[in-house]
């Protein structure tokens, strides 16, 4: 809903003294007040979607039992990775970039707001007058201008409140950077962790394939073990050695990423891990999804996209009404310095001025339509990033509930296949068990090992997502939980 005022100004009659000049500046400078105004309410604009009750795949019981605390990260309990998550908003260059991008932001407020208020400029000059074969005249001049733009339609306070949601934009577009900042740094570190558990995995496999090898040769020696067994335990042996390098570049490399997270030169970074078994997943439940709307940054900043367009269609529109330009102008003018400020000096003059569109090419027209397309843009960018939310959350609740599930079934697994191998090794001792069976429970078990060390990181990662998908920490408000200071703001 749209509400427009406007006042006439009336204009100044005769010109008889200083004192209606005093009145006649008065109604220039409070042209602001005179100007109309745009109330726009405050409802959130129609998406025509469903806004579900509760999540499909949320836990039973209270929906925020556990919401996300605003420093969620802490609930994974590594010193570390608390350590690296503060760090990273203070250090980051995404979130330095998105920092700049808000001074620009706000101070294009204050340009755009500047036409709100009146102009004054001074100016002083003195110069010299030859006509002819007359002799030069001095001519010196002191005086202050005074010019307003009268906002009676209110095309440029709908810009001023355009650029204001900008601003906001810039904010919400800090905290998604923010969020995905961290997030990043989270899931990176994961892989640091899971990268040395797979090595771990790989090292020991590789001791348990040289106990093996040097037993096939004490065996081979003493005539009790054929060429082809040892052959065959040298091969698989030089094959688990190969495949270290490749564990060790997932690992360099993700160190590196990190670092680049935390602004600092690979050379310099260091990074302690241990495992993704020390690492523990925070209960957390996803609240409901109506609060999603204020939550997440994503949306938000979707929002204020459309907030900003809806202001700019208001003053596109405006455009086409008349634009009324007020100017007054006072000093003293003299030809000799000593009597620049005597009583016959001074000087003053008060104009106003219509514009009316006519004829532009449907210059106006067009701009109309244009911001009405972006309008209409942001709408369906806003409705998509609601539904997003919604199917990002959804997506995180499921990965991270089959992966918890996963993991307690592939513990299992690791634990059977771990007594399997123990047995066919001391029975291979024994003489009891051919190589064969002693190779095919190893390599069962060092499958077994590898997928449950991949099945914990995707939990991990299901964890962090669900995390970013409800948008980060939420404060008891339900506002956005404020970040640590970075720059100038």
């Amino acid at each position: 809903m749209r509400k427009l005022a406007s006042k006439s100004i009336s204009p100044a009659t005769g010109f008889g003294g200083r004192g209606r000049i005093t009145s006649a500046l008065s109604v220039l400078l409070l042209g602001p007040v005179l100007s109309g105004c745009f109330i726009l309410g405050s409802e959130r604009p129609e998406l025509g979607l469903e806004i579900p009750p509760n999540y499909r795949e949320a836990a039973r019981g209270a929906p925020d039992a556990a919401v996300p605390a605003v420093d969620w990260w802490r609930g994974f309990r590594s010193r570390e990775l608390t350590s690296l998550m503060e760090n990273a908003q203070i250090a980051n260059l995404d979130i330095a970039v998105a920092v700049a991008e808000i001074v620009q932001a706000d101070a294009q407020v204050g340009i755009l707001g500047a036409p709100l208020l009146p102009s004054l400029t001074g100016t002083g000059n003195a110069e010299q007058l030859k006509a002819g074969g007359l002799p030069a005249t001095p001519q010196f001049n002191l005086s202050v201008t005074a010019s307003y733009m009268v906002d009676l339609w209110g095309k440029n306070r709908a810009t001023l409140f355009a650029a204001e949601e900008n601003a906001t934009v810039s904010r919400y577009n800090r905290e998604v950077v923010t969020l995905t900042t961290i997030a990043s740094v989270a899931n990176t570190y994961f892989a640091i962790l899971a990268a040395q558990d797979e090595l771990r995995v790989a090292h020991n496999n590789l001791a348990a394939s040289e106990r093996i090898l040097t037993l096939i040769k004490t065996q081979f020696a003493g005539g009790t073990a054929s060429q082809l067994d040892l052959s065959q335990q040298e091969a698989l042996v030089a094959t688990q050695r190969a495949s270290i390098p490749p564990l060790e570049v997932t690992l360099r490399q993700a160190i590196a990423a990190l670092a680049l997270l935390e602004a600092h030169a690979p050379a310099n970074f260091h990074v302690k891990g241990g495992s993704t078994t020390q690492i523990v997943v925070p209960r957390i439940t996803a609240g409901l999804p109506s609060q999603l709307l204020y939550q997440n940054p994503a949306v938000r900043l979707a929002e204020a996209q459309l907030a900003s367009s809806n202001f700019s269609v208001e003053a596109a529109r405006a455009a086409f009404f008349p634009q009324i330009q007020l100017t007054a102008a006072s000093g003293v003018q003299s030809a000799a310095l000593a009597s620049l400020f005597g009583p016959g000096a001074f000087f003053y003059s008060l104009s106003a001025g219509l514009t009316q569109p006519l004829f532009d090419g449907f210059l106006l027209q067009s701009e109309l339509k244009q911001a009405k397309g972006v309008q209409l843009q942001f709408l369906q960018a806003y409705r998509k990033a609601v539904l997003l939310a919604f199917t990002d959350v959804e997506q995180s609740l499921v990965a991270l509930a089959q992966f918890t599930r996963q993991e307690k079934l592939q513990t299992d697994v690791v634990n059977a296949s771990q007594r399997a191998f123990d047995v066919s090794e001391t029975q291979y001792r024994g003489g009891t068990v051919n190589l064969l069976t002693v190779l095919q429970t190893q390599q069962t078990l060092f499958t077994a090992q590898t997928l449950l060390v991949q099945v914990r990181l995707s939990k991990l990662l299901a964890a962090s997502s669900l995390f970013q998908a409800l948008g980060g920490g939420w404060t008891p408000n339900g506002t956005l939980a404020a970040l640590p200071p970075q720059g100038q703001n």
